[in-house]
């Protein structure tokens, strides 16, 4: 892409990590619900325009429908737990499509077994946290999906250093949900880490496919 392209929609990014990171400073305050909701979808959602200017493939539309449907989750999230949840869950689901149609040539015995630990161990681990145990068959359902779609990450063509990374970070993320309806229920950990761990993952998978889409011929 022409350099001038890239300077032109390279501020998408920068908005997107001016709206992510203010997040985080104003989750905590009085400001009204409604603008709250807006501004905590504007991060991710600016990610997924980001994605539909920045490469003119059906692969970049694909992430930034999963960009997209994060970004509805985070609002909906506010609104019913449930439904944003299945936001969250097609969105893992299209990028498990995504990241199998790009699979890796070869992939290490390690770097398998670490994709089958994410699999297995993410739904495990959801499942054994919340304390209100009729929840618990539905995040380990949702957790089994999560991570399929990191187990996919890791052992997909795109770079483990960004879009694994971020992926792994984003399961990070969503079993310190969890465990804040069980064992991290009085910890301030949750409040802390949650966000930034959630947004940055979402920010190495959307560059990181995007940067490597980018180095391919279409």
């Amino acid at each position: 892409m022409p350099k001038r392209g890239f300077v032109e929609q390279r501020p998408w990014l920068v908005a997107s990590l001016i709206a992510g990171i203010g997040f985080w400073f104003v989750k905590d305050t009085g400001l009204p619900g409604l603008y709250l909701i807006v501004w905590k979808g504007a991060g991710v959602g600016l990610l997924a325009i980001y994605a539909l200017l920045r490469h003119p493939t059906a692969d970049a539309r694909i992430i930034a429908l999963v960009m997209a449907l994060g970004a509805l989750g985070d609002m909906v999230l506010e609104l019913n737990f449930q439904a944003g949840a299945f936001c969250f869950m097609l969105g893992h689901l299209t990028a498990i499509a995504l990241y199998l149609r790009h699979r890796r040539e070869l992939t290490t015995p390690s770097q398998k077994a670490l994709a089958v630990a994410l699999l297995t161990g993410t739904p495990m681990i959801a499942w054994l946290l919340p304390a209100d145990r009729t929840m618990a068959l539905p995040v380990g359902v949702y957790a089994l999906v999560l991570g399929g779609m990191a187990g996919a990450a890791w052992t997909s063509s795109f770079p483990r250093y960004r879009v694994g990374i971020g992926a792994v970070m984003f399961v990070l993320s969503d079993l310190l949900i969890f465990a804040r309806m069980g064992p991290l229920a009085r910890s301030v950990l949750p409040g802390l880490l949650i966000w930034p761990l959630y947004y940055f993952g979402q920010f190495l998978i959307c560059v990181g496919v995007i940067g490597t889409l980018g180095e391919r011929p279409t």
